[in-house]
Order: C-alpha cells, then structure tokens, then sequence
C-alpha cells in the first residue's frame, strides 16, 4: 500500500469515534438504514399505549351500546360542531378516541402502530405525544371551521387526523434526512397521504378537512419541535 492510498484508508473504529471523517453519502445512508433497523427493535411505550387506549375504550363502548349510532357517540364525546360551540371544548380531544366499527378501528391502529413507532423512536416520547393529540385537535378544528362555513353538521370521530399528523410529522423529518427515516421513504409517506385523501374525497362519511388539519398540524409541529445537527458529508450539507 502506498503512502497516497494509506492516507485514505479508515478504520470502522474512526467511523465510530468521529463525526468528522468525509465518507461517500452512501455510506451514511446505510447506516441510516442500519440505525433504522435497530430502531425498530426498541419498544415505543406511548405508541403501545396509544394503540391500547384506543381498542379498550372502542371495546368498552360496543358493551355499552352501538358505536354505530351517532346519538350513542355523542353521548360519549363524538365531535359534533354546535356542542363545542356551547362550550364542550373537550370533544377536540375525546374524538380523537372513539371508532364507529371495528373496521374503521383496526385501519386506524394498523397505520398508528406502524408509523407511530417510528415517529415516537424518533422524535422521543414527549414531542410524539404533544404531536399526536396537537395534530388530532388542529384536524378536528378544521372540521368544526369548515362545518361552520358550509352550514353542515356531522358526528365525527376517529384517531385518523392525529395519524395524519404522525404521517405530515415524518414526512418533514425524512426531507431532512435524505429523504428516508428508518424503513419509511419520504415518497412512500407523500404517496400514502395523495392516496388516502383522494380516497376520501371520492368517498363519502369521510372527515377530509380533519385529515388536511391533522396533516399540515404534525407537519408544522415537526418544524418546530424536530432539530438536526448539521453534518457535512463530503461535498453534500444537510440540513
């Protein structure tokens, strides 16, 4: 080996030890992908209990009546537009838990654990709740403004605009990092969000402003509560 070829040799331990070393941006981005991998195999505690919550009191409520019927919803804090005008602010937020039937549940917590996970691991446990419930209360009130201009009033309910959220919130983190976190792809999440909304605009019984709501929510949230050291990989800066 050469002294011109040695100069460029590194070490897996200089990999490890140094923030410095200039590596090919391929190297980063698989070891993203490795950190990704790991990642996963850690235990997102709010995600479970998030997903946990959710099934208990949807189970709960089918003893207690038909979660079907928009009267027996109300009753158990659906949101309804005119109500929290009167006051019951709480609707923004109880909602966010309440599904109609198992179907609407079950497509619900199959996107929360899967996304959900992968956001609390990234961001911490803190700002992945302020980011859920926030972003559950930023689609619920679109709904309730968008109810208010058009005169139409529907019971409403479901963890979609706080999942929305989620989506919204690692599509902004995975611009900032090469665009992938973890297993996920920003294109993925940009694709599921145009489908899901298009979806449900071509469908009805649908809550699409709570979606939008929920999505721009966790969007901006995450610019406000998600930070990056800077790095420079070789000739690339990230940011």
């Amino acid at each position: 080996m050469t002294e011109e070829e040695n100069t460029h040799s590194v070490s897996i331990y200089d990999i490890i030890l140094s923030d410095t070393i200039s590596l090919p941006q391929e190297v980063y981005i698989w070891a993203d992908f490795i950190k990704g991998e790991k990642m996963y195999q850690k235990k997102a505690v709010f995600t479970i209990g998030l997903l946990a919550v959710n099934v208990a009191v949807f189970f709960f409520l089918v003893f207690q009546g038909r979660t079907e019927d928009p009267i027996f919803m109300i009753e158990h804090g659906a949101m309804l537009t005119p109500l929290v005008e009167q006051g019951e602010y709480y609707r923004m937020i109880s909602s966010i838990f309440l599904h109609f039937d198992f179907s609407h549940l079950m497509n619900n917590m199959l996107s929360l654990g899967l996304l959900g996970w992968q956001l609390e691991l990234t961001v911490g446990k803190i700002k992945y709740v302020i980011i859920y419930l926030c972003s559950g209360i930023a689609g619920n009130l679109l709904s309730m403004i968008m109810d208010i201009r058009t005169g139409e009033y529907a019971v409403s309910a479901g963890a979609s605009g706080a999942i929305f959220g989620i989506i919204g919130a690692l599509l902004y983190i995975a611009v900032r990092n090469h665009g992938r976190i973890g297993r996920i792809s920003g294109r993925g999440l940009a694709w599921m969000a145009v489908f899901t909304l298009y979806y449900g605009f071509t469908s009805t019984g649908v809550d699409n402003y709570a979606h939008i709501g929920g999505w721009s929510g966790g969007f901006i949230l995450a610019i406000c509560l998600y930070w990056k050291k800077d790095r420079e990989y070789g000739s690339f800066s990230y940011r």
